[in-house]
């Protein structure tokens, strides 16, 4: 969201720094031969901006011309994270480099002149850092960003961190023998990314923007230009790109400055400077092509209209006057957008939903779009009705009522965003940096955001608005049209053209805007008595019960100002679920969409308007959960909400429509994809074909409906235990006595979570050896899934031994398969052991691979987990698996989010909170011998069930 302005004055940098600015040219423009030279452009955007940047933040630039940002921040305490950005991505590419960019990001894990090959990754786990948690890169169109999150903020850890990005930026070594093995990784990448959706993309760009360089620069490159990458060309544009100018290291957490500053310089400073090359052309946006229209379709595909135009970009650097300006545009995109909304959630609705809205293409062009996504068969109604929405909405403009709530929408988050000022953590800080990297947008404050704001707001009009928007949105005349879907419409192109043609001359009608009412659902009646109140003496949670018997746990954290988490947990979920009546609770997920028995959930949208209030429900495991982040100023109300929906839900049909479309969506993707074919079929396939865990026909998920949910869950809305969490930013006293007028108010509750020792039994079915499942996806796309039965988590040595193997296997499966087989991307590990069902726990291995790699892929896992069994695991990859998750326990209570995780359920269950006192000591505890024992025992080679998914027609491998 952009954050309204402020009219403070520009706040003067500091001297020693000012000095620096602007003494190295703009990045990727060098100068041209012959013609005169502009002033040298400014270092940071902001310095031609009247926005202040947020104080915090440190910028600087060193001698070589490198750039870095530098942010002490203590949230969460003793943590760190480091990015090096790299001003360069796939727009930098010639036609015979496209996928170089990304290719020189998987290099940079592969050798350099001080690290070997295959030693950054390690070194890293031995300092707790796990890869791809903690340890990454992405490469775009113009950046790669390469991420270290370090779970420590000691000396000599941020020293390896700056060491190992330094290595990146100008050390690479690209020999040939691994450049040989990382090819068939990124590869396998491309491979994994294939399929309908990748497909419906290629035509989408190709139609739209037909003279645009980008859509020929997708980041991931293509398959001859990879296979004909040898380390040289590799090297030399590492070498033409990553230099100084194009470089920014931003390292934010728990350090100081000054000191991280002098750590940087004494790395960095004797990178040689060089010139930042010029980016090759962008190509163009075509502000005049018009009336065309693409038709694509795939049986996979769910039917959308796409409208578009597009105009020449405008050119809004991050000013005042700009960000009031997207403020009001961000408003009458908003008021269209909510107009869409609330028809879709109509009984028949035209269309699944809509949306409008206009962006930047790069710095080339903007486009203005006005999707519609339709049932099948519905385009020419959602398309006429859409329009006709639009249409209202360009031609009479906005009520004050819809400004309205706009407005206090983004006032409250403003307003949120100000108070959790000094508490926001070192991820929201990164993503400001990189925004200002990326998209030039300067890191103000969220305070001076919201002075910004409550100065603008009185001059937020309807008439302000609708300027606002008409100055962006390029208007749909003769537009481009594009449809996809399963078929082709009746008529073709001629119809889609016509239904245009008609939409735009028929007759308008009135806006009618909802009006704003009060939430009725204030008296619960006779607020609750406290009957019990404790508090734990290690963790400090407070527990405490009601008289008819709901349980309120609160746990008061520094760790987030203004912010209180809410979590309700109601007894029931899938223990309601049985052999005959299998999918009970499967539309429970769509309660919220149903309203409440006075106001429909369009009705509440626009009532909640200006409140930090949620809504969600869905049944998980032996509970009904619902929880949402509020504010201390909202917390009566956020729970007068959930207390309505658990008294008085609506239950309307609306909702039920949507889950009608949206599981009918859901099969015709079904076996689209190989991963979707294997979510699809492995619950059967596991249990035996279980009714509760196998899925049912399209028709028996059509014939479900409120009318079967409501007796079933109607008892445990009225009777089921209730357990609420809040943890945060808490009042206790005040937040007891909002329990109490709510829930604690309620009638009498069963006072303890069910057993359901019969509904808990689930047994693990399915008979040793090979199991095919087939997919309608690429040709070249397989996948290889190994799993063994374990057992539940009621043994909590034995649960922590099997997630120690589990971070061995992964690191083992890793160095097998992806490292020196380069067969697969992305090969995971996972141990499920269930605190929910009697007796079932799984052990899983997987990889993505191409079909004709099933075998070798399928060997080397047998291999890979046969040696574990068989032979100590080795002390270095001990200590790699077992770093990382020593870390992950130490820093679970940083956030607020693993003091949720306790507070939870701590009455009914607190034997976990007793596990995860005990859980480091525990792990630290396990050996190499505790580690093969458990690979003995569960994984054995012939217990093992192995799923193929195969391509149709494609014979399985012989064993």
């Amino acid at each position: 969201m952009m954050l309204p302005v402020s009219f403070r004055p520009y706040r003067a940098l500091p001297l020693a720094v000012a000095l620096l600015l602007g003494a190295c040219t703009d990045l990727g423009h060098g100068p041209v031969a012959g013609l005169p030279q502009a002033a040298p452009a400014p270092t940071w955007v902001f310095q031609k901006s009247d926005l202040p940047p947020d104080p915090r933040f440190r910028f600087g630039q060193l001698a070589n011309c490198m750039r870095t940002i530098i942010v002490p921040n203590g949230m969460p305490k003793g943590t760190v994270q480091v990015r090096l950005d790299v001003a360069t991505g796939s727009l930098d590419e010639t036609a015979a480099e496209r996928g170089f960019a990304h290719f020189v990001e998987h290099m940079a894990f592969n050798g350099s002149t001080h690290v070997p090959e295959g030693e950054m990754v390690r070194l890293l786990e031995r300092k707790g850092l796990a890869f791809g948690a903690d340890t990454n890169a992405q490469t775009s169109f113009e950046q790669t960003t390469y991420m270290l999150d370090l779970p420590r903020n000691d000396p000599d850890l941020i020293d390896t961190a700056l060491m190992l990005m330094r290595e990146t930026a100008s050390e690479l070594t690209f020999s040939p023998g691994a450049v040989s093995r990382e090819r068939g990784v990124v590869l396998s990448e491309l491979r994994d990314g294939q399929g309908y959706a990748l497909d419906n993309f290629h035509d989408q760009l190709a139609f739209f923007y037909p003279k645009a360089t980008y859509p020929q620069r997708l980041p991931i490159g293509t398959v001859p230009t990879i296979d004909a990458a040898t380390a040289q060309a590799l090297k030399d544009f590492w070498h033409r790109h990553y230099v100084p100018a194009k470089t920014t290291l931003v390292v934010i957490g728990d350090v100081d400055p000054a000191k991280v500053e002098q750590a940087i310089t004494a790395r960095f400073a004797d990178w040689q400077a060089a010139p930042a090359p010029p980016r090759p052309g962008q190509g163009k946006v075509l502000p005049g092509q018009h009336g065309k229209t693409d038709l694509w379709t795939n049986p996979a595909l769910a039917e959308r209209v796409t409208v578009a135009r597009h105009g020449p970009w405008l050119d809004e650097p991050d000013t005042i006057a700009s960000r009031r300006e997207n403020l009001l545009r961000q408003i009458g995109y908003g008021i269209i957008n909510r107009r869409f909304q609330t028809l879709s959630r109509q009984v028949d609705a035209p269309f699944r939903g809509a949306g409008f809205g206009t962006g930047d293409v790069f710095k080339i062009g903007r486009t203005t779009n006005l999707i519609i996504d339709t049932v099948d068969g519905g385009w020419a109604k959602g398309l006429t009705a859409a329009a006709r929405v639009w249409r209202e909405a360009m031609a009479q403009g906005f009520t004050q009522a819809e400004i309205d709530e706009q407005v206090a929408n983004l006032r409250i988050a403003i307003e949120n965003a100000a108070a959790g000022e000094q508490t926001r953590n070192n991820a929201t800080l990164v993503n400001l940096a990189l925004s200002l990297l990326h998209d030039d947008m300067v890191p103000t404050t969220p305070s001076s955001g919201l002075e910004r704001f409550n100065a603008f707001a009185p001059t937020i009009t309807p008439a302000s608005v609708m300027a606002a928007l008409r100055r962006e949105a390029v208007p749909l005349d003769k537009p481009l049209i594009r449809f996809q879907g399963r078929k082709a419409p009746a008529g073709g192109a001629q119809a889609l053209r016509r239904a245009w043609q008609a939409a735009m001359a028929a007759p308008l009608d009135a806006a009618k805007a909802a009006t704003a009412a009060p939430f009725g659902y204030t008296d619960f009646g006779t607020p609750g008595t406290v009957v019990a109140d404790s508090t734990d003496a290690t963790l400090g949670i407070r527990r405490i019960r009601f008289a008819n018997g709901v349980m309120l746990n609160i746990k008061r954290t520094p760790l987030e100002t203004d912010r209180i988490h809410v979590r309700l947990a109601l007894d029931g979920g899938e223990m309601l679920e049985t052999r005959d009546n299998p999918l009970a609770v499967d539309m429970a997920s769509s309660v919220p969409a149903g309203g409440l028995g006075r106001y429909s959930l369009d009705q509440l949208q626009t009532m909640l308007a200006g409140h930090a209030v949620g809504t969600s429900f869905a049944a998980s495991g032996d509970t009904f959960g619902t929880g949402s982040t509020t504010t201390p100023r909202d917390l009566l109300l956020q729970l007068q909400v959930m207390a309505a929906y658990l008294t008085d839900p609506g239950y309307r049909p609306e909702a039920e429509q949507l889950f009608h479309q949206g599981m009918a969506n859901y099969f015709a993707q079904l076996n689209a994809t190989p991963g979707s074919a294997l979510t699809a079929a492995l619950g059967g396939i596991l249990s035996g074909n279980d009714p509760r865990f196998t899925l049912q026909s399209p028709q028996a998920y059509q014939k479900l409906g409120f009318a079967q949910l409501k007796p079933v869950l109607g008892d445990r809305l009225a009777h089921g235990a209730l357990e609420i969490a809040l943890v945060g930013d808490v009042d206790e006293a005040a937040a007891i006595a909002d329990v109490a007028r709510t829930f604690g108010a309620l009638p009498p509750r069963e006072p303890a979570f069910g057993a359901w020792t019969q509904a808990r039994e689930r047994r693990f079915a399915a008979v040793p050896g090979v199991q095919v499942v087939r997919h309608h996806g690429p040709a070249n796309q397989a996948i290889v899934r190994m799993i063994w039965p374990t057992t539940d988590d009621h043994d909590p040595v034995q649960t922590m031994t099997m997630e120690l193997l589990e971070q061995v296997t992964g690191i083992e499966v890793l160095d097998t398969v992806r490292e020196k087989l380069g067969k697969a991307y992305s090969p995971g590990v996972s141990s499920d052991m269930s605190d929910v069902w009697t007796g079932w726990g799984t052990f899983t291995v997987q990889a993505s691979v191409n079909v004709a790699d099933v075998a070798a892929t399928r060997a080397a896992l047998v291999q890979t987990i046969s040696d574990l069994a068989a032979h100590p695991v080795d002390a270095d990859v001990l200590e790699r698996a077992r770093a990382p998750m020593l870390e992950r326990l130490d820093n679970a209570l940083k956030g607020n989010g693993g003091w949720v995780a306790l507070a939870a359920r701590a009455q009914s269950r607190p034997d976990r909170i007793a596990r995860f006192q005990a859980a480091r000591a525990r792990l630290t505890a396990l050996t190499a011998a505790d580690v093969q024992a458990a690979a003995k025992a569960w994984l054995a080679p012939a217990k093992a069930v192995t799923v193929l998914v195969l391509p149709d027609g494609v014979p399985a491998p012989q064993s």
